[in-house]
């Protein structure tokens, strides 16, 4: 039988692995067997730049904590994984893939993208889409055309009407 102090840690344990799930825009489960120590470190610090964190429950432990959200993950709690919780959706979710691509060990698996459960494709797509400051220099330059556009019918007109 456990002792009351190890079921109060392990309490607390789920209680944060709620906290983060319910906080976070972005939580993906992903394999990690395999990495080095310093490999592992170097995930967390590209996470931590971008708002995200890594971490590592034991499946027993994110299964209570996923049943209690009344989140089904069951075939994806074998074996060892870490999480990762989020806040910026995108930017975590592009380190993540970033890292993965690099490193053949890490295989992302499945994740909760602002409450919903997402599959590895759903997963891929968002981490497809361009950065903030790409999908804005996209619309500038969209909008920019229609200026040179307009810019070169005056420009043709002026011209018909010095003739």
């Amino acid at each position: 039988m456990a002792s009351q102090a190890n079921l109060e840690t392990k309490k607390a344990i789920v209680a944060e692995i709620i906290d983060n799930i319910k906080n976070n825009d972005a939580v993906v489960l992903f394999t990690y067997q395999g990495l080095t120590v310093a490999e592992l470190s170097e995930l967390r610090v590209a996470l931590h730049e971008c708002g995200g964190e890594a971490k590592i429950y034991k499946n027993t432990l994110l299964k209570i904590a996923l049943d209690e959200l009344k989140i089904n993950l069951d075939g994806f709690l074998e074996g060892p994984n870490a999480i990762m919780f989020g806040k910026d959706l995108l930017g975590s979710i592009k380190a993540l893939d970033k890292f993965a691509k690099e490193h053949d060990k890490v295989g992302i698996r499945v994740g909760i993208i602002s409450g919903d459960v997402a599959d590895c494709s759903v997963i891929k797509e968002y981490a497809s889409i361009p950065s903030r400051d790409g999908l804005l220099t996209m619309l500038a330059g969209g909008m920019i055309q229609y200026v040179r556009d307009l810019a070169i019918g005056l420009n043709l007109y002026a011209e018909q009407l010095e003739k």
